[in-house]
């Protein structure tokens, strides 16, 4: 596996507004100011991005696989408005909670399938995230941890528990700030 640039990105509450009632539509993906422009800077620095999500809204019948591309496609030309780099790969779990899946975070599965079809080495890359989870799972691939305080993350960053070395930005325009600094 090659050394890269890489960032791994959670989606709702990173890349754009989460809800308790589920994202079930791309007329509800409406993203985070600035988030779009912060994924375009890290492409024009020549990062890969990928983007992790737990997406169980399909295994629990709220939306299908087909409305979450519709979602994935309009983060797409969002971001085609602001660099020629796309998205590198997006990964997501279909599953509920008690599935019993491997994929869920902070279960390694989305991390393994981004190694694997990208052909890195996930040590020492960024994972951005808004959760325990997020950052639970970004060590088991000794990942460098970032909590945003956008969508669940103040309350994340408020209950604690962090893992150690996490680092704390407000949004994801400021933690690409300074990963590309």
């Amino acid at each position: 596996m090659s050394e890269k640039k890489i960032v791994v990105l959670d989606r709702d509450g990173v890349i754009n507004q989460d809800s308790d009632d589920y994202i079930k539509n791309a007329d509800e993906w409406i993203p985070i100011p600035g988030s779009i422009e912060a994924i375009a800077r890290l492409k024009n620095a020549g990062y890969q991005v990928a983007v992790a999500t737990n997406q169980s809204g399909i295994g629990r019948g709220f939306y299908s696989e087909r409305v979450l591309h519709e979602m994935h496609k309009k983060l797409h030309d969002l971001l085609a408005t602001y660099t020629d780099g796309e998205i590198d790969l997006i990964v997501y779990c279909p599953h509920r909670p008690d599935d019993g899946c491997s994929c869920r975070k902070p279960k390694s599965g989305l991390l393994d399938q981004i190694a694997e079809q990208l052909q890195v080495d996930l040590e020492s890359c960024w994972m951005i995230g808004d959760s325990l989870k997020d950052l639970q799972v970004a060590l088991t691939h000794k990942m460098r941890p970032v909590l945003v305080r956008t969508g669940k993350g103040r309350l994340t960053e408020e209950k604690g528990g962090l893992p150690k070395n996490t680092l704390i930005f407000e949004d994801l325009s400021a933690a690409v700030v300074q990963l590309t600094v």
